[in-house]
């Protein structure tokens, strides 16, 4: 059954570069909004171009917002956001360049941070009960396990 577009190509068009405007978005997440208004994939091809020539619309942009924001933000680890762009469909060269926004030791810095503030949170347990839980959220957070297991093992044999 076709449906109509819900708008025009110049009020979808219009709507699209305030949604662009509002923050950073990828290719993917404008093209899906545009086919959510019924638009045939022809034309949603065409907006996005039009969006990417008018600069509304860029995914070296987009990855280096997204990035940073994730760390700094939410305290995410290079996994965790690898995998969070690469559902995004973003290249495999954007997704390794948006890994250079976190600087080395302020990745480190920021694990360091997030297991102190967990720490309170546990029972008091076996430390290896404890390191366990500790090592299990960091991992979930996208951190490396042998920078995880380091920096367990510095925090609480000190």
């Amino acid at each position: 059954m076709y449906l109509p577009p819900k708008y025009s190509d110049t009020v979808a068009l219009q709507k699209l570069r305030k949604y662009c405007a509002y923050q950073e978005r990828c290719h993917q997440e404008v093209k899906m909004k545009i086919l959510s208004w019924n638009f045939p994939y022809r034309i949603a091809d065409q907006l996005v171009v039009r969006l990417i020539e008018e600069d509304f619309l860029n995914e070296e942009r987009f990855v280096k917002a997204f990035a940073g924001g994730k760390f700094r933000q939410k305290g995410w680890g290079k996994l965790k956001i690898v995998n969070a762009l690469k559902q995004k469909g973003i290249s495999p060269y954007l997704v390794n360049s948006s890994l250079k926004e976190i600087g080395g030791d302020d990745y480190q810095a920021k694990l360091q941070l997030l297991l102190k503030k967990k720490m309170p949170t546990l029972k008091k347990e076996k430390e290896w009960i404890m390191k366990q839980k500790l090592a299990r959220f960091a991992l979930s957070k996208g951190y490396e396990s042998e920078m995880v297991w380091a920096v367990i093992n510095s925090m609480i044999n000190d």
